[in-house]
């Protein structure tokens, strides 16, 4: 273990995102990094938590079915444990949450998890989870990151060491925010049939352990490549689960039918619906807020980041519900659960909260939430979607790309020339507003709107749209395009 003066050569280019420190495996990511980035990260645990877990000494440390995650994790645990840090090491894979669950109900200091996420399969990362059961505030990773040329202090004494099974405590906590019992008999009759694609991560399991029946459960096995794609839920790593649906539906005309996706370390959450169709949180979370009113009498401030859908603030209204909006990062939403009562809070790219449960996103609680929706209101997602944009007045569709831009470079002359000359017409459209609380979201005279963003981390261009049509959508995409490329 370095307790010294760390060389450059071990902490250059440690950078934590929106979620995490990401590196790819044996380049930025070894064994010896993520050892000194872990017992540092204790150490800023201690000193942000201390006093609200009774100076607590505990660690959870848990990972992903990712390549190496569990060595990684081992590693990890006995690093913090030499620090004087008593550990908990998870004795097998479970989902990110489950270890945020852990961290709280054990009172310990946080969680330090083993997991890329989304990423494809050459990355592995670093999650840092606060006492409160959540992600860590962006000053508790800055404080990390600064606090990383210094070295780790010697311990007189090193902590305990110990496994524990994270699915048990977790499985109990979910099952007492749903009722189990109607989803398993409509699963047990036939009324409803589900699907889930848990992407070779860590949901593998994870409902059939829920609600105690079996589901149809695809690319269940752990493959550390994922198939030669990635465990995001986008449509273009879904080709067998929308295979099966239609499958199945060619034979089972009648009955509900869901495709349910979960992301590599089950914090994400996409479905699809009994006829094939894709739906992003951007359709889930206005489902879901209809079904968490008007089915289980929640209520709560409504959180949306700065690319969520403009449906979201209408459904909300439908129920006099208070909207909070904040940049994209489900960080920015945990932080806001810490401060006042929220029911329900999630990020177009899948991470979906809740108010009654930890400040986390959390896919398996979302699964059983969209199954508990559809048995209770004994109706397709598709359906449902529709019947709120009926009510709201409000026909919408939203697409987004990612533009890999030549250098950083030209990363910092395209944030130069919006802070400089932001356009003022869009796809012949005259910009009405422009929100810059996470990069520069246009609101055009037609009702749609553009936000563009750059990665902190490297030379992507984000571009995200929503318009009255999927046609507007592209053609508002395709001038930023050509607005970063061409100049």
């Amino acid at each position: 273990m370095i307790q010294n003066t760390p060389t450059s050569a071990l902490i250059d280019g440690i950078k934590f995102g929106t979620d995490g420190w990401r590196g790819v495996i044996a380049a930025e990511f070894t064994f010896e990094r993520v050892q000194y980035v872990a017992t540092i990260a204790a150490q800023v645990l201690a000193e942000e938590y201390a006093s609200i877990t009774n100076n607590s000494r505990l660690i959870v440390v848990g990972y992903d079915r990712r390549f190496l995650s569990e060595d990684f994790a081992q590693a990890v645990a006995k690093a913090v444990q030499q620090v004087g840090f008593d550990v908990w090491l998870a004795d097998g894979y479970a989902p990110t949450p489950a270890f945020s669950w852990a961290a709280k109900q054990q009172n310990a200091l946080g969680a330090l998890v083993i997991t890329a996420s989304h990423n494809p399969g050459k990355y592995s990362g670093l999650k840092v989870k606060g006492a409160f059961g959540g992600s860590v505030a962006p000053d508790v990773t800055q404080k990390i990151e600064a606090r990383l040329p210094l070295g780790v202090p010697a311990a007189a004494t090193p902590g305990t060491l110990r496994t524990f099974n994270p699915w048990d405590s977790y499985c109990e906590g979910l099952r007492k925010m749903v009722d189990v019992s109607v989803m398993r008999a409509a699963i047990a009759t036939g009324k409803l049939t589900v699907f889930a694609d848990v992407m070779h991560g860590a949901a593998a399991g994870g409902l059939e352990k829920l609600l105690g029946i079996p589901i149809h459960e695809i690319n269940s096995n752990r493959d550390p490549l994922f198939g030669g794609g990635a465990p995001e839920p986008l449509p273009k790593y879904l080709s067998e689960l929308f295979h099966q649906i239609h499958s199945y539906r060619q034979e089972h005309p009648q009955g509900l039918a869901v495709g349910l996706v979960f992301d590599g370390d089950s914090d994400r959450i996409a479905a699809v619906d009994g006829q094939g169709n894709f739906l992003s949180s951007q359709i889930l979370i206005p489902v879901l807020t209809e079904h968490l009113v008007l089915n289980r009498g929640c209520r709560g401030e409504f959180i949306k980041t700065i690319s969520g859908s403009d449906l979201m603030p209408r459904v909300a209204a439908l129920h006099e519900l208070p909207v909070y909006e904040t940049p994209i990062g489900y960080k920015y939403i945990a932080d806001r659960m810490l401060e006042t009562q929220v029911l329900i809070g999630g990020e177009e790219s899948g991470g979906i909260g809740y108010g009654n449960h930890i400040p986390e996103r959390d896919a398996l609680l979302s699964a059983l939430y969209v199954l508990e929706a559809m048995v209770k209101f004994e109706a397709d997602l598709t359906d449902l979607y529709r019947d709120l944009q009926k009510r709201t007045n409000f026909v919408s569709s939203y697409d987004r790309i990612d533009l890999h831009l030549a250098s950083m470079d030209v990363r910092a002359q395209l944030v130069a020339r919006l802070k400089t000359q932001p356009p003022t017409e869009i796809a012949g459209q005259k910009v009405i507003d422009c929100l810059a609380i996470d990069g520069y979201k246009f609101r055009l005279d037609d009702g749609r709107w553009l936000l563009i963003r750059f990665s902190g981390t490297e030379p992507v261009l984000r571009l995200y749209s929503e318009a009255k049509t999927l046609e507007q959508v592209h053609e508002t995409l395709d001038w930023a395009r050509e607005w970063a490329t061409k100049g």
